[in-house]
């Protein structure tokens, strides 16, 4: 256990931003399985626009790895691209 003051401060925030990353990393993957689900192309081309947007942030937090989001962003993309 911590026995400095800075360390418990340490640990619950943390763990806050533990929950909050898995939080915005379980959305986004939710989001992206609705995109690839989707058939309508207009719906799928306003979803496309929402999953490269959290995709983006999650990437700019270092949540993911930016190579991720890129690679994630394009195959998005095409697949909106062939509906």
């Amino acid at each position: 256990m911590a026995n400095h003051k800075s360390a418990l401060k340490r640990i619950r925030s943390s763990e806050a931003k533990r929950v909050r990353n898995r939080y915005q990393h379980k959305t986004t993957r939710t989001f992206i399985k609705k995109l690839r689900t989707t058939e309508d192309k207009a719906e799928a081309q306003e979803l496309l626009k929402q999953v490269s947007g959290m995709l983006d942030k999650l990437a700019k937090r270092n949540i993911i790895h930016k190579n991720k989001a890129a690679n994630l962003k394009s195959s998005l993309t095409k697949h909106v691209g062939a509906l």
